[in-house]
């Protein structure tokens, strides 16, 4: 239900552009889409997540101004702005706080090496760092439904390999820690 939940506005803005073809009446969908998100998961949980929260925020500002500006690049731009923030946001906590993002988010469940944890960050933030480059090389080389493919499809099968590499990665030191 959560993982349905995450992407109920990305489908909805998907679904919307395949119906009408129109990026701009897709991204007025998406705005009340993704408040709805956060509206329900604040009722459900009583909590929003900070990722949720950045992503609010950037569909309002950057979905707003393709809306009122007539301009797909806005939105077009929005998922490398996240990707870059997240990087920038994972490469920070190795500087402030005794633990790394991805330490914070796993280490309850898993137990390992420190350098292991660090370079599993540091991994992340090349990652989100690549995934904003790929997106505007996508987005300025090929067409407008090629975009909308490729932020709902792509994205996600990129993110999924990346994690199941990572997964691989781990698996090496979790045996050696039990």
């Amino acid at each position: 239900m959560k993982l349905l939940l995450d992407f109920f506005p990305i489908i909805i803005f998907f679904g919307v552009y395949k119906y009408t073809g129109d990026i701009i009446m897709a991204t007025a969908i998406l705005i009340p889409a993704t408040l709805l998100q956060i509206l329900y998961t604040w009722i459900k949980e009583h909590r929003i997540e900070k990722m949720q929260l950045v992503t609010l925020v950037l569909v309002i500002i950057m979905g707003g101004a393709t809306v009122i500006f007539q301009d797909k690049t806005f939105i077009q731009w929005k998922p490398t702005v996240v990707n870059w923030l997240f990087g920038v946001a994972f490469l920070g906590s190795h500087f402030i706080g005794g633990k790394t993002i991805i330490e914070r988010i796993m280490s309850a469940n898993i137990d390992l090496p420190q350098h292991v944890w660090k370079t599993l960050n540091f991994a992340w933030v090349f990652f989100f760092l690549l995934m904003g480059v790929i997106n505007l090389i996508v987005a300025y080389n090929f067409s407008e439904e090629t975009w909308v493919n490729f932020k709902l499809f792509g994205m996600l099968g990129l993110t999924v390999v990346f994690i199941v590499i990572q997964g691989l990665y781990m698996s090496k030191y979790i045996n050696n820690t039990e």
